[in-house]
C-alpha cells in the first residue's frame, strides 16, 4: 500500500511540471516515482532540465533520459520536489534518512518552490520522532560529537547520538565524503534554534533540518490526496 501512495503523490506532482522548467530532482524511494513519472513525460516530448539530488538521482534521471545540468550550470530552479522523512503542519521537515540532506538543501534553496511528496504517515505533529541526520566531517569526529551533545543538553534535549553505518560496518558516506550522525531525540520543540544553534559547531557540515523552504506538499493517504501549502 505504502509505494501505491507514493507513486500517487508523485504523479500528482509531476502534473505540476511545465515545458522549460528547471527541475530539482529528489532522493530517495518517494522521489524516485517522481522522476520516473517526469521521465515518461520526457519522452513524450516534455522539455526539462533536471538538477540530481544524490549520484542514485543522477543515474535513475540518465536511465529515464532527462536532461541534466549541474546547479553550477543553473544555479536558479524553478521546482524542486522531494520526500520528507517527517513533515509538520507549517511544512517545516526533517530530511536525510537516505544521505542526501547536503545537496537536498543546496538545491531546494536554489528553487523558487519545493513541494515535497510522501505518504501520510510523514505528517506529525512535532518534529523529532524520527532520528534528525547531522553531516559532519570525519576530521575530529569525536570531538565534533561531544560538541553536538554539550548543544543538545543545554537545549534540555536528551537523546542518543549514533554515527550512521553501512551494511558492512563501515562508517556511512555520503556523496559528499562526509558522515552523519543521527540524533535519537524524541521531540524537537524549537527547530528555529536548534537549526541555527547547531550551524554554529565547527565540523557540523549541515543537518536535517528543512525550515522555511518547502512551500507546499501532497500526501497520500487512504482516504486520498492531501495538500498543504501551496503547490
Amino acid at each position: 500500500m505504502s509505494d501505491n501512495l507514493k507513486r500517487a503523490a508523485a504523479e500528482r506532482a509531476a502534473q505540476l511540471v511545465t515545458n522549460g522548467m528547471r527541475l530539482g530532482l529528489g532522493t530517495g524511494s518517494t522521489a524516485a516515482h517522481f522522476v520516473a513519472a517526469i521521465g515518461e513525460r520526457v519522452r513524450g516530448g516534455l522539455k526539462v532540465v533536471g538538477v540530481p539530488t544524490s549520484e542514485a538521482t543522477r543515474e535513475q534521471a540518465q536511465r529515464e533520459g532527462i536532461p541534466l545540468a549541474t546547479l553550477d550550470e543553473m544555479p536558479e530552479l524553478d521546482l524542486t520536489v522531494d520526500g520528507a522523512d517527517e513533515l509538520d503542519d507549517d511544512l517545516r521537515l526533517v530530511k536525510g534518512g537516505g544521505g542526501a540532506l547536503l545537496r537536498e538543501k543546496i538545491v531546494a534553496s536554489a528553487s523558487r518552490r519545493m513541494v515535497v511528496i510522501a505518504d501520510g504517515s510523514k505528517r506529525v505533529a512535532k518534529l523529532g520522532k524520527f532520528p534528525l541526520p547531522i553531516e559532519v566531517v570525519p576530521f575530529g569526529l569525536t570531538a565534533t560529537e561531544r560538541a553536538i551533545a554539550k548543544l543538545l543538553e543545554s537545549l534540555s534535549m536528551t537523546g542518543e547520538l549514533r554515527l550512521r553505518r553501512a551494511a558492512d560496518g563501515a562508517p556511512y558516506v555520503t556523496d559528499g565524503g562526509h558522515f552523519i550522525l543521527d540524533a535519537h531525540l524524541g521531540r524537537i520543540d524549537k527547530p528555529n534554534v536548534l537549526a541555527s544553534t547547531l550551524n554554529n559547531i565547527p565540523g557540523v557540515v549541515e543537518h536535517g533540518l528543512f525550515l522555511g523552504l518547502a512551500t507546499g506538499a501532497i500526501l497520500a493517504t487512504g482516504e486520498g490526496l492531501v495538500e498543504l501549502g501551496q503547490l
